[in-house]
């Protein structure tokens, strides 16, 4: 479209004929008039004395120019009103080191409240993986692919098909110097023992009441060592209580000091200055008081004067324990000699199936040849009880073994050179005493 200055020195004419003013530069006044513009459903602002009146000066903020009134944003304010947020219920930082130390023993935030719905919800706040994404040649859309969400991976409770893997195991072939050493300190606790045995049923119900003591703090410190939280000097007086009482009046003193444990031991955690978890600590206080002290007490039961007449109960503990013996022994050295096929290789390596039949062997030699020396043994008595004792101490054994694989030990103590603690020492003879008790009854032997 073409124009040309035809009216006026500011006009134009364009091609149809029309003129229009060249622009100036000035800007116009503008009136208002209803008639020009209709919106509907609006309403003319008014004027700004007519607006005035609904402004609330309280809610303009100053001029940045203004210096600070010191007033407190009504946002900031209404936030610390509300007693309810969440965010004031999060704990002062804990420190955490080892694996266990991430047991629940206070109350703990949340961290998945940061994540996704696919967070787990005791996830740790700085485990993610994430998502590997290929990249192609391709050109990229007009909207690029939002990332998927962080991963929390826990590897704490991981569940795979061997929920032991990574724990500290013994050592394949143990050295000849470790062998000669164990062999000494069992020579040397073989006369202890028997020596004991000579002296009567009161100083040998002291020297097991103190083996089954020291083998219960052994476990004790094993769980604390991991970060549980027993109630060691319960479970020890307990142990040493259960002990006492069962000497004295039988297996009647078991449920009442079982029932004193829980009792007492919810008193123990009640009282705790801190928040501990009760499930994890009192579940290891009466776990170790029932394996040590229970079983164990099957041993004073047994030279108590109140069971047995004419004092056979020292007859069939000495069995009991003999046959532990030979079964150990015979399993150690065919083991070393012959095994190639572990008993167990989940639990323990080191056990394997020829040295369990070469300690069963074992076993039933000495049923057959030294039992019957003391009375009221027999060869066929001593090969009933040899073959029941040469099932339960393997048994034993592998229980420990699990105990041990769970917590990550090697060995429960160090008090005995060449086999660890007195624990480690007892394993299997916790599983044959409760066996040979109920065995004598069973065969009618006392």
């Amino acid at each position: 479209m073409g124009c040309s200055r035809v009216r006026n020195k500011n006009s134009l004419r364009s091609d149809d004929g029309s003129f229009f003013e060249e622009p100036t530069g000035e800007v116009p006044a503008v009136e208002w008039d209803d008639s020009r513009v209709t919106i509907t459903g609006a309403e003319p602002a008014g004027e700004m004395h007519d607006v005035a009146p609904l402004i609330d000066p309280t809610t303009l903020l100053p001029h940045w120019t203004d210096a600070p009134t010191g007033q407190v944003p009504i946002v900031v304010a209404r936030e610390a009103a509300q007693s309810d947020d969440p965010w004031t219920q999060v704990p002062a930082p804990a420190w955490r080191e080892g694996e266990a130390d991430w047991v629940a023993h206070e109350e703990q935030f949340d961290a998945a409240l940061l994540a996704g719905e696919t967070r787990g919800a005791d996830a740790r706040p700085w485990e993610f993986t994430t998502n590997s994404v290929e990249v192609d040649d391709e050109p990229e859309s007009e909207e690029p692919p939002r990332p998927e969400p962080l991963r929390a991976s826990r590897t704490r409770h991981t569940i795979s098909s061997n929920p032991l893997a990574g724990r500290a195991v013994r050592q394949r072939q143990a050295s000849s110097s470790n062998v000669a050493r164990a062999t000494a300190t069992g020579i040397l606790l073989a006369i202890v023992v028997f020596g004991f045995f000579l002296a009567g049923a009161v100083p040998l119900s002291a020297l097991i009441l103190v083996v089954l003591g020291l083998a219960s703090a052994e476990a004790y410190a094993g769980f604390r060592s991991v970060g549980a939280h027993p109630a060691s000097v319960l479970g020890i007086a307990a142990v040493l209580t259960l002990g006492i009482g069962v000497y004295n009046k039988g297996l009647v003193a078991v449920s009442a000091v079982s029932v004193l444990v829980v009792m007492v031991g919810f008193l123990w955690y009640l009282a705790s200055p801190g928040t501990v978890d009760v499930l994890d600590g009192l579940g290891a206080t009466i776990f170790v008081y029932a394996w040590v002290g229970l079983f164990g007490s099957y041993a004073l039961l047994m030279i108590s004067p109140h069971t047995f007449a004419h004092h056979h109960g020292m007859a069939y503990l000495f069995g009991a324990i003999v046959l532990t013996v030979c079964n150990d022994t015979g399993a150690l050295f065919v083991g070393r000699w012959l095994g190639r096929q572990p008993l167990s290789k989940r639990l323990s390596p080191n056990k394997t199936r020829e040295g369990t039949l070469g300690g069963t062997f074992v076993t039933l030699v000495g049923g057959a040849i030294i039992l019957p020396m003391v009375s009221p043994w027999t060869m066929t008595h001593g090969l009933e009880a040899a073959l029941a004792i040469s099932i339960v101490v393997p048994l034993g054994d592998l229980f420990e073994s699990m105990i041990k694989r769970t917590l990550g030990l090697k060995d429960l103590g160090k008090l005995l050179p060449g086999h660890g603690g007195f624990l480690d020492r007892v394993d299997g003879l916790l599983f044959a005493l409760p066996t040979m008790y109920y065995l004598v009854h069973f065969l009618k032997l006392g």
